[in-house]
């Protein structure tokens, strides 16, 4: 048995199981060899780690603090060797991946590439804004914005995003183009509501703590990005959108940012996934394909061509 690991893996099962003799059986050795690979370890430590009898063995004090610090060590070592085993499996199965609806815009385009390198995968899309507990409800894989509170779920950031103030020409024509906050007074606005907690989406103004709160007209609530875009291009008011969203609009000139000046920074997306020991080879392709495609020059110059980058926080 090869030291330092071999004296190490005859001493934790020696202690697990309380003789060497079971030592041995789990091992696959003799007593004596389970037993002279203890003792090596011991006069490699300088301490005793058992208490020795012809009846009974039993840890002393050094000896059970070392055997929770080798346990440890050990179930690390299993789980690298398990991690590894599963990196060179072939991914396959079905994959449940839930995403906000107006994200299609950034998933669907690079999707066939993934098919095509994971023909094996099942991908299982659920488009929706509620916030599923990937956890209860059996989903691998999530992307969200915002606070991620879940301390069950392991994340990765994606691109950053920027949210938007649009509206169509026609409309600032009619009612004017807003120079600050404060000319928002008085405007029509189109806002989005959380499906998840009812609330309005607060728009992404870069205000001092002593500004009045800003009051506009709102003539239509929706939950839903889609229906929110189309309702500003429409010209019903000034809208809040993601950048990747208002990209076509306002490249063939049906929509126009305002207040550009007075927005907060950047938010950004994350992949999300239930935190366990050994992550499935096809959650952890989709997480590398997506960490790898939505950091990709593609996006940045994406994000740059609409402008500026943020999404509904949920």
């Amino acid at each position: 048995m090869d030291q330092p690991l071999g004296g190490l893996t005859a001493f934790v099962r020696t202690a697990d199981l309380g003789s060497f003799v079971a030592a041995g059986r789990a091992l696959g050795l003799s007593a004596s060899a389970v037993g002279k690979a203890v003792t090596a370890l011991e006069q490699q430590l300088g301490v005793r780690l058992f208490q020795r009898s012809t009846r009974s063995l039993r840890l002393t004090e050094e000896g059970r603090l070392f055997h929770e610090r080798c346990r440890r060590i050990l179930d690390d070592l299993e789980d690298a060797q398990a991690s590894l085993a599963q990196a060179v499996a072939t991914p396959r199965g079905r994959l449940r991946v839930s995403v906000p609806l107006v994200s299609y815009h950034l998933i669907l385009p690079i999707l066939p590439e993934f098919v095509n390198l994971y023909p094996e995968v099942e991908l299982d899309l659920d488009f929706n804004d509620r916030i599923v507990d990937l956890i209860e409800e059996g989903v691998d894989v999530t992307i969200r914005s915002g606070t991620l509170p879940d301390s069950r779920l392991m994340s990765r950031a994606l691109r950053p995003f920027q949210l938007l103030l649009c509206a169509a020409p026609a409309y600032l024509e009619k009612h004017g183009t807003p120079d600050c906050p404060r000319d928002l007074e008085g405007h029509r606005s189109v806002r989005f509501r959380f499906p998840n907690s009812g609330k309005l989406q607060p728009w992404p103004l870069s205000l001092s703590p002593d500004h009045p709160e800003i009051r506009t007209r709102t003539v239509l609530t929706c939950n839903n990005m889609e229906a929110l875009r189309g309702a500003t291009i429409s010209g019903l008011g000034i809208g809040c959108m993601p950048d990747f969203l208002a990209r076509d609009p306002l490249a063939d000139g049906r929509l126009r940012t305002v207040l550009d000046a007075h927005i907060d920074g950047p938010a950004q997306f994350h992949l999300l996934w239930p935190s366990n020991r050994h992550l499935s080879p096809k959650v952890r392709v989709l997480v590398d394909f997506l960490s790898e495609k939505l950091f990709s020059d593609r996006c940045e110059s994406y994000a740059r061509d609409a402008s500026a980058p943020h999404f509904p926080r949920y």
